[in-house]
Formats: C-alpha cells, sequence, structure tokens
C-alpha cells in the first residue's frame, strides 16, 4: 500500500506533455488474466464491495490520512472562507443566519473529530435526501467516520457541509469553495492562453489542404494530444493541492512549448489508441463528460468538446456536474457559468496582452454559443452527489443509466469518479477494467466508458500487475502521487 511519508507521494512537481501536433499559434502570438471475484456480485452491497473496501480506520491506506487529516483540515478552510463572507455582510438578520451555519459547520468538525456515527441528512427538500437516508439505514447504520467504506464516509461529510448552510434562510445555495476555484483559475494564466491562442481560430482553419489519409493522421494526433490535455488537467485539484504555492500550480498546468516532454509513458492503463478507433468512427456522434474539477480542468475539458464538435465527431456534447459544492473543486452550474462568462466578458488576468484576452474572449462566445444551439448542454442530476457508487446507478438511479445508455461515449473525469465507477476497494491492479466497473459495463445497454484519470488514491484496476509491484517497490508512494495515470475504456454492452 501507499507510503504517505515516502518522498515518492509528493504531489508530481509538474505534467510534461508532448503536443507537437497542436494547431500553431497565428502569427501575431500488458494484458494480464482476469482477477476472480471474491464473492459474487448478488452479494455486493455499498457496505460489501466486490473486493474488501478502503476504510479510515486503515492507517495503511489515503483513506486514514483523508478522514484524520486532510478532511479537517478542508472543513477548516471552509469555516475561514465563511468568516470572510460574514464580516463583507451588514444586515443584521443575514450575519446571524451565517452565523448559526457556521456553529453547525464547527459541529460537523467536532463530530469529525470525535469519530462520531453516521446520523440521516436532515430533510432540506434536496432531492438526494432518499438515496442518502436509504444507504444510511440499510447499510450503515451504527457506521462511524472511520468504520464505514472511505468513499461512503467522504461523501457523507460534503453532504452534512452542505446542510449546514441548506436549512439556512438565506444561505441555502452559499458555496464555501468557490472563492478558492475562482483564485486558482486566476492563477493560470500561463497554461490557459497557451491553448486559447492555439484554438480561437476554427479547427478547420488551422489544417492546411491535404489528403484524405494526412487529414486523419492529423486528427489521430490531435485527438490523442487533447485527450492528454483533459487528463492532466485534473492535477489542478484543489482537495488534493491545498499546501502548493501558484509557482506549483503553474508547473503542473504546463501545456506546450519548449518546456514540454512526453508522458505518455506515465500512463500505466494505456487505452489511448482503442479509444481513438471508436471515436474515428463516429460521425456528428453524442459524448458525455461527467465532469470533475472546475476551473483549469473544465476548461481544458471544454478545449477538447470544442475540437469535437468543429471536426464533426460530435454533433451534441453533455456536461454532468455537481447540484451541490463537492469535493472542494467538482463543478457546480456556478462554476460552469463563471467560467464561460468570465471568459467572454471578465477581467482576471493582469499583465494579459490584448491579443490573448481576446483569444479567450472568442473561444467563450463560441462555447456560450453552443449552448444556445444545443450543442453543448450542462446538466446535473441528485445521484452524483450521493454515496454510491456508479455500480448502482441502474438500480437507485435508472433514469440517469438510461439517458447516458444514449450516449455514444461517457468520459468519467478524475480520481472520484474513477472511485466509483471501480468500487473504491482493494481489487488486483490486473483487474480489467470492465471488469472492476460491473454493471456500467455488463448492464444491457450499457455506454462505452473511458476513464481519464491521475492516480491520487489507492484503488488502481487495469495495470499490469508487474507494474505496480516494480512501482511499490521503487516509489511507494505512487498512487496518491499524481504522478501517474490511466485512460480506460469499456466498449459497453449494446444492446442489439
Amino acid at each position: 500500500m501507499s507510503d504517505r511519508s515516502h518522498a515518492s507521494a509528493r504531489p508530481a512537481s509538474k505534467t510534461l506533455l508532448n503536443l507537437g501536433n497542436l494547431p500553431p499559434k497565428p502569427d501575431y502570438f500488458a494484458t494480464d488474466e482476469a482477477a476472480s471475484y471474491p464473492r459474487s456480485a448478488s452479494l455486493v452491497d455499498p457496505n460489501n464491495p466486490p473486493w474488501p473496501a478502503y476504510r479510515g480506520y486503515h492507517e495503511y491506506s489515503f483513506a486514514h490520512e483523508t478522514m484524520g487529516k486532510r478532511l479537517p483540515t478542508i472543513l477548516g478552510k471552509a469555516i475561514e472562507d465563511v468568516y470572510k463572507t460574514l464580516n463583507q455582510e451588514w444586515r443584521e438578520e443575514v450575519i446571524v443566519d451565517l452565523l448559526q451555519c457556521i456553529e453547525r459547520m464547527t459541529g460537523l468538525m467536532r463530530e469529525l473529530q470525535a469519530n462520531e456515527k453516521l446520523r440521516p441528512i436532515v430533510d432540506d427538500n434536496e432531492g438526494d435526501v432518499t438515496l442518502w437516508n436509504k444507504a444510511i439505514a440499510r447499510y450503515f447504520r451504527g457506521a462511524d467516520f472511520m468504520s464505514a467504506p472511505w468513499l461512503f464516509a467522504e461523501a457523507y461529510k460534503y453532504r452534512r457541509l452542505h446542510e449546514c448552510f441548506s436549512v439556512s434562510r438565506y444561505w441555502m445555495d452559499y458555496d464555501v469553495f468557490f472563492r478558492q476555484k475562482c483564485d486558482t483559475f486566476g492563477r493560470s494564466g500561463t497554461a490557459v492562453f497557451e491553448l486559447s491562442t492555439r484554438f480561437a481560430v476554427p479547427y478547420e482553419s488551422n489544417v492546411p489542404a491535404s489528403t484524405p489519409e494526412e487529414r486523419h493522421d492529423r486528427m489521430r494526433m490531435l485527438f490523442l494530444e487533447l485527450t492528454q490535455i483533459s487528463l492532466w488537467g485534473n492535477a489542478t485539484d484543489l482537495s488534493l493541492l491545498i499546501n502548493m504555492t501558484e509557482e506549483d500550480i503553474k508547473k503542473i498546468q504546463s501545456t506546450g512549448g519548449e518546456h514540454l516532454a512526453s508522458t505518455e509513458q506515465n500512463i500505466l492503463g494505456n487505452d489511448l489508441g482503442r479509444l481513438w478507433d471508436l471515436v474515428s468512427h463516429m460521425r456528428g456522434g453524442r459524448i458525455d463528460f461527467v465532469l470533475d474539477n472546475a476551473g483549469f480542468e473544465l476548461y481544458c475539458d471544454c478545449v477538447y468538446a470544442d475540437w469535437l464538435i468543429q471536426a464533426g465527431i460530435a454533433n451534441e456534447v453533455h456536461f454532468h456536474g455537481k447540484r451541490l459544492p463537492w469535493f472542494v473543486s467538482d463543478v457546480t452550474r456556478k462554476d460552469w457559468s463563471w467560467l464561460l462568462n468570465t471568459m467572454t466578458y471578465g477581467h482576471l488576468f493582469e499583465g494579459a496582452t490584448d491579443k490573448e484576452i481576446e483569444s479567450l474572449r472568442t473561444l467563450g462566445k463560441r462555447w456560450k454559443q453552443y449552448e444556445k444551439e444545443g450543442k453543448w448542454v450542462y446538466e446535473q442530476h441528485p445521484f452524483w452527489c450521493t454515496g454510491y457508487t456508479f455500480w448502482e446507478l441502474p438500480a437507485e438511479a435508472p433514469d440517469l443509466f438510461h439517458y447516458l445508455c444514449e450516449s455514444d461515449l461517457v468520459l468519467f473525469k478524475g480520481d472520484l469518479n474513477h472511485r466509483k465507477l471501480t468500487y473504491d476497494c482493494q481489487a488486483p491492479t490486473s483487474t480489467p477494467f470492465a471488469q472492476a466497473i460491473g454493471p456500467m459495463a455488463q448492464e444491457p445497454g450499457a455506454p462505452p466508458v473511458a476513464s481519464l484519470r491521475t492516480i491520487k488514491s489507492d484503488v488502481v484496476v487495469g495495470v499490469p500487475l508487474q507494474v505496480s509491484e516494480r512501482l511499490d517497490a521503487e516509489e511507494p508512494g505512487w498512487r496518491i502521487s499524481g504522478k501517474y495515470a490511466v485512460v480506460l475504456l469499456s466498449d459497453g454492452s449494446p444492446v442489439s
């Protein structure tokens, strides 16, 4: 298991990509044998996953670090954020209401630090209350923060944090992480303009006349590089990089130029070729992004989706975000609208040239037009903010599952979505991805599913055993450093 104190567990200092096939700036700028299930699928439930769950009391796991240290730190920073807002307010009744929110937050902190039992969620008129309380009553009655499976306990903490505000009069929609998300994107200007100056000009204008074979090869190279940009954009995860400096963030977000080198060798489970084979046969299809982080990663996802539209691969791109502030930096509708409007109208990046700003505005206007035309659709479903894994999606949210089945490809972004796909349990690393995600691969009608994930927690599948054993010996912290990644694809189970 991961050694959190080992030097190899530190966040990767930079993400280096070989992006020699991106559009130019304008002139003015191993297969392993399948592992067996230790228990039958009929016996799987949220407290009894296919393999043993990671739990907070497992001192060898990142779950222990998260429940014991990271979550109290994150909650403490959230309380600090609310005090900043409190100090800017002038209406007495609004101030008193916010003080009551803070009291509930400090109560949650006491529960977390004392490792108290998980209580039901208060009925705050959110669409996920029934799902939460059914799970607590049926599977986790009497469980505490450390004994419940890590995935459920961590999600429960964020749902309880939302409850601190959702029962208030004036602050029901308050996002304690919004200020952090905006600030982080504002410090990403170098990488933001590296992409905007290349993609402001429509794709077809950047492709010289060529034979069909040359054009196909160029599209393939662009697809592979944009997929890597979307993959490594996950490096800017606020919940995991809470102690990083501005210079660290700039290094992580390197996306082009002479400072970039190949990182494909760090993609330990690599289905990029298979993914291109699937996408290259699409014409005017539908692709869904189950989003991860707001800010720079969302921006990278949008650059990717823009190219998929312009290349004719997709006519529709559906973006699935969270209804509530979630895991610090996950995308909400507010984050989505803020990004597009800031790009189009804002003045966020001091020192940027007029041409750089104009390139960003051009992208923002085009993306907002996609929304108006229905080419881009932002959506949110209550199921995404529950403690259930995606194994339960067909049973607990069949409307969402059948909706995803209409897609030609569903791209799950980031570490949390990967944990939910794979049940976040101690599966052998050689477990095939399609086996690890269960119903999302095998349920009749299941769509093609890809996971683009930088590895930041213990669960790893789709990686040859000899590779994981070598890294366990040479880099004991490799599972949580963010240095390595996987791009894994399941073909789904189409209904004939």
